[in-house]
Formats: C-alpha cells, sequence, structure tokens
C-alpha cells in the first residue's frame, strides 16, 4: 500500500520505518528542511534500538522515502498518518491541537481521490470531528474517510511493540475503510495482535484511559514505597505479591521516580482537561498527578536526609538522566527538577548517561557531564542510581568507590540490599 506518514517524531518516524519493513511504500514527510536531509543520509534525529538499521534497509530498497513536499506525498498516497506532535499548551494543560488543524487544512486542499486520513497522534475525543469538518470545507467532494488509530509504542521497546502489539485499535464506522486497514494490519493481525473495530471518539479514548491507568499504577506503587519505608517491608515483596494476582499484573508496579517522557505527563493533564470540559471528574487522575508532580520533591528530601542536609559541596553523581533507559528522551525527566534543585544548594553534581551529554543543564555552572562511568564516580559523596540502564546493572563499585562514606542511593532498586551492605557500602533503595 502506498503510505504517507506527516511528521517524523518519535510516532511518525517509527510507525513509518515499520510500515515500509513490511513492504509498503512509506513517504515520511516533515517541514524540517534539516531533518529530512539528515534522514536521508541515514541520520536518526531520536535515539531507539533497531531504528537505524532499518532505516537504512528500507530506504535502499526505496520502500521508505523521506520528503518536505507535503502536498506532493498526500496525492501519491492512499492512506495518510497525521503523526504531529500535540503537547500540553503552555500556560495550561489541554493538548496544543495547533500542528494537527494546520496539517488538516493542507491535507483539505491536497486530496485528488479517494484517501483514508488517520490521527496516529494522541488526541483529545472529537478531534476527529473538528478534522472532518476542516477538510470538509476544502474538499466539496468528500472522497475521504476520517479515522483514529492510536499508537501503543513505548520508548526503547517501539519496534518490538510495532511488529508485535497487544492489539490494533481502528476508529471508524466507514465499512471500506475499516477492510482496507484491516489488510494493512493484517501481517501483525496473523502473529496474534487483537484487531478492534471501534468509533472513532472510542478509540481516542482508549489511548488516554490507558495511559492514564498505567500511570495510576506507577503512583500507587510509589506510594505504597513511601510507607513501606516507614515500616521495615521491602516493597519488592509487595509487588510481586500484588502482581501475581492476574486481575492486576506485575508490570509497571517497581517503585522508583517520577513518571516522565513524551506520553504519560501530557495524557494525563489532557484526559483531565477533557473531562472538566464535559463537566466530568476525573479525582482518580488529578490525584495521580498531583502526587507525580511531588515524587521529585520527596526524592529529594530523601537525598537531603541520607546527606545530613550537608548538601553544599557535596559531590553527588547521577547514573542515568533520562525519563527512563533505552532512550535519550528528557521529556519530564525527574533529573530536570532534582539536579538544579541540588545545584542551587551548593551540590558539584557530575552526570553519565549512554545517550550523551544534555544541553537541558548547561546554564547549571556546578553540574558537568563525564564520558564514562568511572570519571562520574570519581570521588563522590553519593551515587544516584536515576535510570535503570544495562551499563549500571553489574558496576564493580568497589574498583570505584575508595572510601566507606560515599553513598548508594538507587532510585531503580537494581541491587540487593543485603549484598550491597555485605561489601561495606552505604546503600539505600526506594521503598526498602
Amino acid at each position: 500500500m502506498k503510505l504517507c506518514m506527516i511528521g517524523t517524531g518519535y510516532v511518525g518516524l517509527v510507525s513509518g520505518v515499520c510500515f515500509s519493513d513490511l513492504g509498503n511504500n512509506v513517504i515520511c514527510v516533515d517541514k524540517d528542511k534539516e531533518k529530512i536531509k539528515s534522514l536521508k543520509k541515514g541520520i536518526i534525529p531520536i535515539y531507539e534500538p533497531g531504528l537505524e538499521e532499518l532505516v537504512l534497509k528500507n530506504y535502499k530498497n526505496q520502500r521508505l522515502n523521506f520528503s518536505t513536499d507535503l502536498k506532493e506525498s498526500v496525492k501519491k498516497s492512499d492512506i495518510i498518518f497525521i503523526c504531529v506532535g500535540t503537547p500540553t499548551k503552555k500556560g495550561g494543560s489541554g493538548a496544543d491541537l495547533s500542528q494537527i488543524y494546520d496539517v488538516a487544512k493542507e491535507i483539505g486542499t491536497s486530496i485528488n481521490k479517494f484517501k483514508i486520513i488517520i490521527t496516529k497522534s494522541t488526541v483529545p475525543v472529537t478531534t476527529g470531528d473538528e478534522i472532518e469538518k476542516i477538510i470538509r470545507k476544502k474538499n466539496k467532494k468528500k472522497n475521504f474517510s476520517i479515522v483514529s488509530n492510536p499508537e501503543f509504542l513505548r520508548e526503547g521497546e517501539a519496534i518490538r511493540d510495532f511488529v508485535y502489539p497487544d492489539r490494533v485499535v481502528v476508529g471508524t464506522k466507514d465499512i471500506k475503510s475499516n477492510r482496507i486497514l484491516k489488510t494493512l494490519y493484517a501481517p501483525l493481525i496473523s502473529k496474534g495482535a487483537q484487531y478492534l473495530n471501534t468509533s472513532r471518539r472510542a478509540a481516542e479514548l482508549i489511548k488516554y484511559a490507558s495511559n492514564a491507568f498505567l500511570a495510576t499504577k506507577i503512583t500507587f506503587i510509589n506510594e505504597l514505597a513511601n510507607l513501606c519505608e516507614q515500616t521495615d517491608i521491602n516493597i519488592e515483596d509487595i509487588s510481586i505479591g500484588m502482581g501475581l494476582d492476574k486481575r492486576i499484573g506485575g508490570r509497571f508496579l517497581r517503585a522508583g521516580p517520577a513518571y516522565g517522557g513524551s506520553c504519560f505527563p501530557k495524557d494525563t493533564k489532557a484526559i483531565i482537561n477533557t473531562a472538566d470540559k464535559f463537566k466530568i471528574k476525573l479525582s482518580v487522575i488529578k490525584s495521580v498527578v498531583k502526587s507525580n508532580e511531588n515524587r521529585s520533591n520527596l526524592l529529594l528530601k530523601r537525598v537531603n536526609l541520607l546527606l545530613k542536609n550537608r548538601i553544599k559541596n557535596k559531590k553527588i553523581c547521577f547514573l542515568g538522566v533520562t525519563f527512563k533507559a533505552n532512550t535519550d528522551d528528557m521529556r519530564d525527566s525527574s533529573s530536570l527538577i532534582m539536579i538544579p534543585a541540588l545545584s542551587k544548594k551548593g551540590a558539584k553534581v557530575s552526570y553519565y548517561d549512554p545517550t550523551g551529554y544534555k544541553k537541558e543543564f548547561d546554564k547549571y555552572k556546578n553540574v558537568t557531564f563525564e564520558k564514562n562511568i568511572k570519571n562520574a564516580l570519581n570521588k563522590s559523596d553519593m551515587i544516584i542510581i536515576h535510570t535503570e540502564w544495562n551499563d549500571f546493572k553489574s558496576i564493580n563499585f568497589k574498583s570505584y568507590i575508595k572510601t566507606k562514606k560515599t553513598i548508594i542511593f538507587d532510585m531503580r532498586n537494581i541491587y540487593s540490599p543485603s549484598k550491597m551492605k555485605q561489601q561495606g557500602f552505604k546503600y539505600f533503595g526506594i521503598g526498602r
């Protein structure tokens, strides 16, 4: 099939590349000329394991192409995926849909035959209705169908999630579009993916509801971890005991820092904003957002307590600063709150991350990036394991730490407390 992906961010690029790898002809469109030039050279703007290889393979085989010409790309394609950003509005909590609507206007003037136009971006309920109105104004023939087809890709696991999805959700009541899209996704359905055809509005809400529920699980276990720390209980026993109940499941029941990334923070706020417009109270999700926003400050208090309120001139090392492993995404990472706060209190902060230096910390003069773990750990008063990269799961701390005064604060509970203490380390985890 001939596909057009509008937007080469995380969703558009990964989905487009994977669709081309399934044998489709895909054009990935972006107005950023430099990004398109780089992609044609095989230079990938995001860190995602396995993505570079797939881009090079399918671009070489001419199933994958990149363009800045939206109108021409739409004309050449049968199915159009809108994959542009829907960030939180500045100074607000709702989703900024300006990019979505701008793209819809351009699509409306480029339709030359029947097109299936799909919102792959995460959008609030009724966005599809608005897109349809916009395109109808531009295209009187109405030879198009607007569909919601949300993505469920985890950063760091995106290619696997695309190839082996739990479900494919297609929101449309148009029989023709549903038949075509079921054919498009047939290779994934044959591998066990559930194909769910719903109304367009239901598909839009499924995405938000899913992310809000997963964010709730993370926040729930983080709050229980606070209780465990005061009652001498290991939070991991609680997570396992709960997770063995098939109604609950163990995934997303790992205590740690606040959730971050490109989805949970903005999507929880956006679903609350949508509910407020319809005068519905989502009190549980509101509590989740508030608790998560307080999480980093609670961890900062713990750091302060472990250092006995002596932060100034202490050398504190962060291992990992991205919001999770296997991604270079810094959006809403708790390190963006913790590192500046410690810096302002006079701490000398060093950090190492497998995806390299982060410009977000440039304005803090006492924050430095180290090129390897050894340099980052050197003479540290406190080591904070912030992100669960594999690089940090088997560190020989004895070869790096020369004093018993160094504190290890493992915010991901990677190491065994008993084994660390047997080696003489001052080791602390989360909720244990």
